[in-house]
């Protein structure tokens, strides 16, 4: 539906909970890779205004998290457990003539990761968020899980090797995470409600009081409560900054403060196996976003680029398991870059300028601009032209993967091959992350 028409519905929708109102501002903010999200505000017949945010289902992918009303009762609970959380003003039930979808109050902060991380006006927050994200993480999984009816509860490890196959990722660095986390399995405790996606970019924070609210529950299940600190710590989510908590803290800091306010006890080891099957997982979804856009179902540059990310998660996790590094002085091998493939990255390019930039531009720009699509177009043609010409590549990827997953030894030229293809994968997908 268009603005007007959701501004329409909104109108009805908010006025069941806050009297009669119109909508007024509506905006869709860029956050949320699987959800929209819209600010705007309720206008009341004597002019007030109430700051609200809509969030709804994008669709284009399978459900991996709870529903909206089981997030609701989640949202309760965590409330009552003293959890920072956006009001909810009409919950699901409330909202269904706009399919999945939730009215919450608008929390003022920043939630932009590189900001929070980065700038000198939040600099006395991040001398406050590694306590605060112990003492709202210790809250969350204080929570009854009987008061989250609807949560699921699976196998991490399971979870992961079937989503990477269902995806046909195959990646020799994945498989040696798949076996570490299988051979260093921590102890099974009671399950527990677990956010899932807690991290820097899904709070909200204040420059002078530090955190205001924790966002985006949308993949909470039951599970081991240190999964959302190893996840915290993954090195996507430090947005550049030194601290291996969200860029910001330390390790020993984030547990002290989790310790103190659980009662609990929790290991660094504990810690270190979630920060790997995080890191895993993190690849895991960056194949799941690309897969979106390359299915068609939900055609964006965006989710396309986030598919080559995949190369910093087998990086990463190659640094976590102590694989050797990729020798400075030697040559990169030929390597499967996986997808999408460099056609497809320029053909997303070129339809997200000629669908959604062209559109805005004057005739003159527009006219530049479809010179530009042009002459993409005749590189996409080339390099599709030249694959078949294109070398084999060096390292055999599905073999070596293979071989790992059905549990042979391993030698150090085993290894050094995987770092090999992983460095050659990074140097053309993120260079700088190397």
């Amino acid at each position: 539906m268009d603005a007007t028409d959701l501004s329409l519905q909104l109108a009805a929708i908010v006025s069941t909970a806050l009297g009669p109102v119109e909508v007024d501002a509506l905006t869709r903010l860029t956050a949320g890779a699987s959800r929209e999200t819209w600010s705007f505000e309720a206008v009341a017949a004597d002019g007030s205004r109430t700051p609200l945010i809509l969030q709804r289902d994008r669709g284009g992918a399978a459900r991996s998290g709870p529903s909206f009303e089981v997030e609701d009762r989640l949202l309760a609970a965590a409330a009552r457990a003293g959890v920072p959380i956006p009001e909810v003003v009409v919950d699901a039930a409330g909202c269904a003539e706009l399919g999945d979808a939730r009215v919450t109050r608008r929390v003022e902060g920043e939630s932009l990761g590189p900001r929070i991380v980065r700038n000198d006006e939040f600099a006395h927050a991040r001398t406050l968020l590694p306590a605060q994200m112990g003492a709202a993480l210790a809250a969350i999984h204080s929570i009854p899980p009987d008061q989250a009816d609807g949560l699921v509860l699976g196998d991490p490890v399971e979870q992961l090797r079937v989503g990477l196959d269902l995806l046909e990722v195959v990646l020799p660095a994945f498989e040696l995470a798949l076996r570490w986390l299988d051979e260093h399995r921590p102890p099974a405790d009671e399950p527990a409600v677990v956010h899932g996606d807690f991290r820097v970019g899904n709070l909200l924070v204040d420059p002078d009081d530090g955190l205001r609210a924790v966002l985006d529950w949308e993949l909470a299940h039951l599970g081991d409560p240190i999964e959302d600190l190893g996840w915290l710590c993954v090195r996507a989510w430090r947005f550049g900054g030194a601290g291996v908590v969200g860029g910001i803290g330390d390790l020993d800091e984030l547990l002290a403060a989790y310790r103190d306010a659980s009662g609990g006890d929790v290991s660094e080891e504990h810690a270190r196996w979630w920060i790997v099957a995080g890191t895993l997982r993190w690849g895991m979804i960056c194949a799941v976003q690309a897969n979106r856009h390359l299915s068609g179902a939900v055609p964006s540059v965006e989710l396309a680029a986030i598919g080559r990310r995949q190369a910093e998660n087998e990086h990463d996790l190659l640094d976590l398991l102590d694989v050797p590094a990729f020798p400075e002085d030697a040559s990169l091998p030929v390597v499967d870059h996986g997808r999408p493939t460099a056609a497809e990255l320029l053909a997303a390019v070129r339809d997200h300028l000629t669908d959604r930039v062209s559109p805005k531009l004057g005739r003159g720009d527009s006219f530049t601009l479809r010179v530009a699509t042009n002459a993409l177009a005749m590189v996409e043609r080339e390099l599709a032209a030249s694959v078949a010409a294109a070398p084999p590549p060096e390292v055999d990827d599905a073999a070596l993967a293979a071989r790992i997953r059905s549990g042979d030894e391993l030698t150090s030229s085993d290894l050094a091959q995987v770092r090999a293809a992983a460095t050659a994968r990074l140097a053309v997908a993120n260079p700088k992350w190397l």
